[in-house]
């Protein structure tokens, strides 16, 4: 009785060892690896969009209005272009976000002229002084 009761019991542990190693291998536990594609895209997305809000900035920065608030300004366009990239992430999109508004605004003739080189010229006096504390901070 004890050896038929040992012989039983023997079975259902190894019943159960390959159920669990069975379950173990089914495609609903290897959901949650991340391809190398899935890994590589999200790697890139913060490079991307800083790009993106540089190149927002710098189209502001270069057109005619954003031309001729730098020259009021008396501030350098490859100084302020140098110091675009200077800025953290966080201040780029800040100040991406108000270039993007600006010119939304003034392609909607909800500012005029003087508003826009105006906007351009402080947009361009905070990123060179941003540049300068940070440069002041790291020294």
């Amino acid at each position: 009785m004890k050896s038929s009761l040992r012989r039983i019991n023997e079975v259902v542990v190894c019943m159960v060892v390959i159920v669990a190693n069975a379950w173990a291998q089914t495609p609903q536990s290897k959901a949650h690896v991340v391809s190398l594609a899935e890994l590589s895209r999200d790697a890139s997305q913060p490079a991307q969009t800083r790009r993106s809000n540089e190149g927002d900035v710098r189209a502001l920065l270069t057109s005619e209005l954003g031309q001729k608030a730098l020259k009021s300004a008396h501030l350098d366009y490859e100084r302020v272009d140098k110091a675009v990239g200077q800025l953290s992430d966080e201040d780029l999109a800040r100040l991406a976000q108000r270039s993007r508004q600006a010119q939304a605004d003034f392609a909607a003739g909800r500012i005029s002229n003087g508003a826009i080189i105006l906007i351009v010229a402080l947009v361009a006096a905070t990123i060179i002084l941003v540049t300068i504390f940070v440069q002041l901070n790291h020294s």
